[in-house]
């Protein structure tokens, strides 16, 4: 290919590639507000079922969003009430008792430990090497040490209060979101040509009913488990059963891994901080029966309306979600392989099929 002005292509090729650093750099500056751009919009569209479902009940549309966005609130705040004054309790609990063990001498780690390099090791100088321990101790900068956990700390509460106006953001967004998703999806569709227009509704309808379905579900199933949890963790004895209970309630909202993962530290706690490692085995063995009813019976019922994805879907699509954006990623992932799977199902086979 001849070119016939070098120089005006070289000057064009080089703004392409400044526009094109240009615009990536401004994704990396934005990327935080677009975080919350799409976590909004993916728990709208988890809310969107239930207001449609008010709305077939005569409800207007502003009366079904206010009262769905007022339920969640409520939900989270009565579990909000109602767990953390029982963890706080707990934690509470075991402070004290650690507190306890070492007034009365009954505990003491480093004597323990001193005994245990004794025994275990007769040839050990164990006195030289509390000694040598005890003189790098003396020697260390505390000044500096205390500068660093204060800058520590500080660091932690600016990412706390920063995750918490991250989270009144997304609560923002979410409401603005749920409250204007028919004047959304109105605006997205009338960019597609007229005649094309209805089956693009169409999929579109089908994507955001399979997204909202799914997010829907898997809330529910983390419910369950953590509900079931909680009461069979009380009447085993398991220690903080509340602790745990949140715990697997978070870890089940996890797809494909969450409730096994859940499930081993639940048992793992249990078998350390339990006072018999029977409370252990009970705990396991009840995970493993839950892990099977979830899997084959409340799964099922509960995620039918959502598009079924297969397993090796799912895996490929958390690990390439969670690597991209963490945990929000994981959990997105899912739902948009399922979109990509409606367009591969409905569109790009019945091309191949007519030609």
């Amino acid at each position: 290919m001849k070119i016939h002005n070098p120089f005006r292509t070289a000057l064009l090729a080089t703004l392409g590639v400044g526009l094109g650093l240009l615009l990536i750099g401004s994704i990396q500056n934005l990327q935080t507000i677009l975080l919350y751009v799409g976590t909004a919009l993916f728990l709208s569209l988890g809310l969107d079922p239930i207001v449609a479902w008010l709305e077939r009940r005569k409800l207007p549309r502003w009366a079904a969003v206010l009262i769905t966005i007022l339920a969640v609130l409520a939900a989270f705040a009565g579990i909000i009430l109602m767990v953390v004054p029982v963890i706080v309790q707990q934690i509470g609990q075991l402070v004290a008792a650690i507190q306890k063990m070492i007034e009365d001498g009954s505990w003491n780690p480093i004597e323990d430990l001193r005994d245990w390099m004794t025994a275990q090791f007769p040839l050990l100088k164990v006195d030289d090497v509390f000694e040598y321990v005890q003189e790098w101790l003396n020697s260390l900068d505390y000044g500096a040490i205390g500068s660093e956990i204060g800058g520590s700390i500080i660091a932690i509460g600016g990412a706390v209060l920063s995750g918490l106006a991250g989270a009144f953001i997304v609560l923002i967004l979410t409401i603005y979101f749920t409250a204007s998703t028919p004047s959304l999806k109105r605006a997205a569709y009338q960019l597609v040509p007229a005649s094309k227009r209805a089956r693009f509704m169409d999929l579109g309808e089908q994507i955001t009913d399979s997204v909202g379905y799914y997010v829907m579900g898997q809330v529910s199933l983390g419910v369950i488990n953590g509900v079931l949890s909680a009461i069979f963790l009380s009447i085993i004895g398991a220690p903080f059963p509340a602790v745990l209970a949140v715990i697997a309630f978070f870890f089940s909202l996890i797809p494909l891994v969450g409730t096994l993962t859940g499930s081993t530290i639940i048992v793992l706690i249990c078998l350390g901080l339990a006072e018999s490692p029977v409370t252990a085995l009970i705990a396991a063995i009840y995970y493993l029966v839950y892990m099977q009813i979830e899997a084959y019976v409340i799964s099922p019922r509960i995620m039918g309306r959502a598009v079924a994805v297969p397993g090796a879907v799912v895996v490929i699509a958390a690990l390439a979600g969670g690597s991209l954006l963490g945990l929000l990623g994981a959990l997105v992932a899912i739902p948009v392989a399922a979109s990509i799977l409606i367009i591969y199902r409905q569109v790009v086979i019945p091309r191949q099929n007519e030609r």
